[in-house]
């Protein structure tokens, strides 16, 4: 091979390592959101609609492309969402506030398909909650919006979906 055919070779190759590894594909839709039980800012004490979606979308992204192997895809629908909390008008504030107890912890339902090489290997539909949110979920360490809905998600990811080599 010539100098200047291994150099465009190892420039390719160079590309290619630096790319890293392909992550998995993660498809969110929202069935529609105009219905949700709670997921907008209805008082003015937190996020717009598009904002939260938004922000679900990139927390179920990250945790799929940490979770899933290269050659999976996860579709996901989201039927219903109830954010941790509850909007209290005029509380404390002329906008409002969302107060946040254990009785009121967050709730997504959910449904699923995770395909590989084209196949459905798993598919369901869920309701990811956690009663226990307030011991579990600490937003003084987090960054980002939905603190409550990222913990409950990251453990349904767990569970639902091991890591790559537990599931074959």
């Amino acid at each position: 091979m010539s100098k200047r055919g291994a150099g465009r070779a190892g420039l390719v190759l160079a590309v290619l390592l630096a790319a890293g590894p392909a992550a998995a594909e993660v498809q969110v839709r929202y069935a529609t959101p105009e219905r949700f039980t709670d997921a907008e800012n209805r008082f003015a004490s937190g996020q717009p609609l598009r904002v939260t979606l938004a922000e679900l979308t990139r927390i179920l992204v990250d945790l799929g492309n940490a979770r899933l192997r290269s050659d999976e895809r996860l579709d996901i629908t989201i039927l219903d969402i109830d954010l941790a909390g509850f909007d209290r008008p005029g509380f404390a504030s002329p906008t409002g506030v969302r107060v946040v107890t254990d009785a009121t912890p967050p709730r997504i339902r959910l449904a699923y398909a995770l395909r590989r090489g084209g196949r459905i290997v798993a598919q369901g539909e869920d309701t990811v909650t956690d009663i226990n949110f307030l011991l579990t979920a600490n937003p003084r360490f987090s960054t980002g919006g939905l603190y409550y809905e990222r913990q409950v998600l990251r453990d349904w990811f767990a569970r639902r979906f091991p890591a790559g080599a537990e599931r074959g």
